[in-house]
């Protein structure tokens, strides 16, 4: 036990150990409660104001049977809380907090396993950039998507039918009251978005890279499978305490690969791409856009889950899970890869059957041949952007058609009421200055609204270009991570009305027709916008993320070339 990290805190015969000591006795602790045991923290991120945590109170009971189970002394630890329906501007812009919070919670304190629980879209790769930065023994409790909604005879799934039915209430097809009736009901419990969104591509992850236990990505939040998960979760925290089952080693190159194709295979967010590249380079890994481009045209698309597809995630969990689509991938997967629970990823894999062939289709019947997100370049994306094919209207996915330009979302919500704007249905929506830095932060913005009078017209999806993000419940031909984003001088800088951008799925592509000499004159007289914050976080955000192709992290943190330092000398 004298291995344990915690001991450098507890064990010594010094003014110190003395100190520490009776401060845990001064919680009306004994030495038999935590002496030579391992010391797992409980990173809690429960907020009032986070509803996809609303059970997390529970949670942590449940963790602390386990560990006590297993013979460790459990803390809780809170820390940030990125509830997506209430920060503004956007949680994205609070990731990297969320992820140096989580690596100097792990450093400075005498802990010898954690548990991260998260969920909520940014919370789960927040914690896992610090946990490696850390390297701290480290094992994920993912939220879990909330039940199925209904309202009437309909199956609500959260986001994708919030926007499906906004659209409606625009267009004038829906009442106050049938409005008023889906509010009530779409959330129907506590735990994550019930569609594929990020929340929910981000568990799968987290659990196709090793760093959960099978199947934990699935297990919807409220029933009693998931009091169990939290209890087996907080058992193994105990036993990766004893065995320092340390994130660096379980994560190899071939751990983020298993990542990318677990994320085509379930045509999961866009926003998995940032949060991808983040996690692996703070592992020491350079993974680049392109490697997600060499396995999405390998990858069919396997989950028939909104909004890509058909069924909600309860159904995914009563089909198999995760595991049991990842049966079908096993030539595209490195099944040798270790995960939390010291096996590999095959023995995790291969007890998981598929119960239905619908939701999780086989090989031979894919939802898509190939992955659910698509990288492009082009002269308006040199470094690169992406799009959901899967959630695209097919008609829209070779299209070219004369740019609409906004250069920020205070116009695009103006413009989209003016009358005088000339939109068609053949018109390319483009918003700018809308990403990492331009924003500031990254936000969601980049599912553009259709306008009203082209609603009312029939028309549901248009071709949508942004620096910006999406919700992972959105649907559209939105094209979006821009990079380099307009803020800084990129090519969407100088997008005007009128310019034909082409837009080719096929050949990967994204062009702006335009004259190289034509945008080297515009460039000339291209003004760099005024930046927000001038104090505080966001000053440090705007000083030092990088692009969407690099994750979005710190620049100063993405290098992982260090391991924790010891504590302070006692």
């Amino acid at each position: 036990m004298s291995d344990l990290r915690s001991s450098s805190w507890f064990a010594p015969d010094s003014l110190r150990g003395f100190g520490h000591r009776s401060r845990l006795k001064g919680m009306g602790l004994a030495d038999v409660d935590y002496k030579g045991k391992p010391v797992i923290g409980l990173l809690n991120t429960f907020s009032d104001l986070n509803t996809c945590h609303s059970h997390f109170k529970e949670r942590v009971e449940d963790l602390k049977r386990g560990i006590y189970q297993a013979g460790g002394f459990p803390v809780e630890v809170p820390v940030m809380s990125l509830g997506e329906m209430f920060m503004k501007p956007s949680t994205m812009l609070y990731r990297n907090l969320l992820a140096m919070e989580t690596e100097e919670v792990l450093r400075c304190h005498p802990i010898d396993a954690a548990v991260l629980m998260g969920g909520c879209d940014k919370t789960i790769p927040a914690m896992i950039m610090g946990a490696i930065s850390a390297d701290i023994p480290s094992i994920v409790l993912p939220a879990g998507p909330m039940l199925k909604a209904r309202w009437k005879d309909v199956t609500l799934g959260s986001g994708s039918d919030a926007w499906k039915y906004w659209d409606e209430r625009r267009a004038g097809n829906l009442c106050e009251d049938d409005w008023c009736a889906i509010e009530n009901c779409i959330a129907r419990s506590a735990g994550t978005c019930m569609t594929m969104g990020t929340a929910s591509t981000m568990a799968a992850i987290a659990e196709s890279m090793g760093l959960a236990l099978p199947n934990a990505s699935c297990v919807p939040a409220v029933v009693a499978e998931h009091h169990r998960l939290a209890a087996a979760t907080g058992r193994r925290a105990v036993e990766m305490a004893l065995e320092n089952l340390t994130p660096s080693k379980i994560l190899r190159k071939e751990s983020f690969d298993n990542a990318i194709t677990t994320t085509m295979a379930i045509s999961g967010s866009t926003n998995a791409i940032v949060h991808v590249l983040a996690m692996a380079r703070r592992a020491g890994y350079m993974l680049t856009l392109d490697r997600f481009d060499e396995l999405s045209r390998i990858t069919p698309v396997l989950a028939n889950l909104r909004p890509a597809g058909a069924f909600l995630m309860e159904d995914f969990y009563d089909a198999g899970g995760l595991p049991a689509l990842l049966t079908q991938l096993t030539d595209l997967l490195e099944t040798s890869c270790l995960t939390v629970n010291g096996k590999t990823l095959g023995e995790n894999i291969a007890q998981f059957p598929i119960i239905n062939k619908e939701v999780i289709r086989v090989r031979e019947n894919p939802l898509s041949p190939t992955g659910g997100t698509f990288v492009l370049h082009g002269n308006l994306a040199p470094d690169g952007c992406v799009i959901k094919p899967t959630a695209a209207d097919p008609r829209l996915l070779n299209h070219t058609g004369p740019a609409i330009v906004f250069d920020n979302y205070p116009e695009l919500k103006r413009r989209m009421l003016d009358e005088s704007t000339p939109f068609t249905p053949d018109s390319v929506l483009v918003l700018r200055n809308a990403g990492p830095i331009g924003a500031p932060g990254f936000p969601e913005w980049g599912m553009l609204p259709i306008p009203d009078r082209l609603l009312k017209m029939g028309i549901r999806d248009m071709v949508r270009i942004s620096d910006s993000r999406m919700s992972g419940t959105s649907y559209g031909t939105c094209v979006l991570h821009i990079a380099p984003e307009a803020a800084v001088g990129g090519p969407l800088a100088l997008v005007q009305d009128g310019d034909l951008i082409e837009l080719n799925i096929n050949e990967r592509r994204l062009t702006l027709h335009v004259s190289d000499e034509e945008l080297e004159r515009r460039r000339q007289s291209w003004v760099p916008p005024k930046l927000y914050y001038p104090r505080g976080y966001g000053q440090l955000f705007t000083q030092h993320v990088t692009q969407a192709n690099h994750g979005c992290d710190f620049d100063f943190l993405q290098s992982c070339d260090t391991k924790t330092p010891p504590p302070d000398i006692f």
